[in-house]
């Protein structure tokens, strides 16, 4: 090794001001283990191209042509994980994002590329607003009863 490639390995393994003295200089500790960015898994995108309006509560439910996802090589795994665990039962957007440990909103990425490929399907919960009024059911429960 020479004298030059010597000094700049000294100076990446000297301390900064930051560190504690006789501590190497690491972005990370050992026991973080690997780190990926949670934009690497989306390759920088915030939003999926179907832009499908994807709500906490919105469930994903598997199609039938899903019934292998780790056959296709498109597939990255976060993608192949999400089928799986949809394909057990029907879980929401917070439910995979808190049982994958990924942020909401690279799930709803992950889930739209899904929704485009036609590997999934997202039922939503009707707004309270377009549920029919209690009063109005019971009426018609009422004329029912009087026939």
């Amino acid at each position: 090794m020479s004298e030059a490639d010597q000094r700049a390995q000294d100076q990446l393994r000297a301390p900064s001001d930051a560190t504690a003295p006789g501590r190497p200089h690491h972005w990370f500790d050992d026991d973080a283990g690997p780190v990926v960015r949670p934009y690497a898994m989306t390759r920088g995108r915030t939003t999926s191209a179907g832009q499908h309006r994807l709500d906490l509560i919105a469930v994903v439910v598997p199609e039938p042509a899903a019934d292998d996802p780790g056959r296709d090589q498109t597939l990255s795994p976060e993608h192949v994980e999400i089928v799986e665990r949809c394909g057990d039962s029907p879980q929401s957007i917070a439910e995979l994002a808190a049982g994958l440990d990924l942020p909401v909103g690279v799930v709803r990425v992950l889930v739209g590329d899904l929704v485009a490929d036609a590997l999934v399907h997202v039922t939503r919960p009707v707004p309270p607003a377009e549920l029919p009024d209690e009063s109005l059911l019971r009426e018609v429960i009422n004329g029912l009863r009087a026939l």
